[in-house]
């Protein structure tokens, strides 16, 4: 610990130390210093006197009593910076739609075009066998014999034919296709058996094997 001969001396470091703190923050208040310069003083005024009070410990007479004294000096030192530290201000987080914007979705895109058109049906067995039942009766309607048969063959082989083209009319529907680019740069189309609603310039994402509006 300090000595009490050595207290005036000390008293006398302090109180100047605290008119220099004074003269400093006016100083600081006059010139509205930005955060870092005014940690950057008061760091500095802190160094100025912890280098005062280590002085004062040399003067102590015993090893124990200078290594403590230069002790305290640290404590009260690292108090000052602590404090000092504690004033800077809080770097205020991103905002939340610049944190948004940084994330990409990969699955969202925008519509290129929209088109229409028919799609013609599959014919099934169904309209092969009605039709191939309905020829065979024609068939046996000419000739006599041997071109009685290959009539009804024939017949029956028309008659599946035009069943297949008429099943095939029958099912034809129209068909939406939409053309989609995505941020990435890729590009992939979609069918629909309805109006999807969509133009281009539309933003969507994938959802599933088909795409909504984004």
């Amino acid at each position: 610990m300090i000595k009490r001969d050595r207290l005036s001396q000390l008293f006398l470091t302090l109180t100047g130390g605290l008119l220099l703190s004074g003269m400093t923050s006016t100083a600081l208040a006059q010139t509205a210093m930005t955060p870092k310069a005014q940690y950057a003083a008061e760091s500095k005024k802190a160094l100025t006197r912890y280098e005062a009070d280590k002085q004062l410990c040399n003067d102590e007479t015993s090893s124990n009593a200078r290594l403590q004294c230069r002790r305290d000096a640290k404590a009260e030192y690292d108090k000052a910076i602590a404090a000092a530290k504690a004033q800077m201000p809080v770097s205020a987080p991103a905002p939340a739609k610049a944190q948004a914007a940084k994330v990409v979705c990969a699955d969202c895109g925008k519509v290129l075009a929209v088109t229409m058109h028919e799609k013609e049906g599959e014919g099934g067995p169904v309209g092969m066998i009605a039709g191939g039942v309905t020829g065979a009766i024609l068939g046996r309607q000419v000739g006599g014999g041997l071109g009685k048969d290959l009539a009804t063959i024939a017949g029956a082989a028309g008659g599946a034919y035009a069943g297949k083209k008429i099943e095939e009319k029958v099912r034809t529907h129209k068909v939406w296709t939409v053309s989609v680019q995505y941020g990435d740069g890729r590009k992939n189309s979609f069918e629909f058996e309805q109006d999807p609603g969509l133009k281009a310039g539309d933003p969507v994402k994938n959802s599933g094997n088909t795409i909504v509006r984004n």
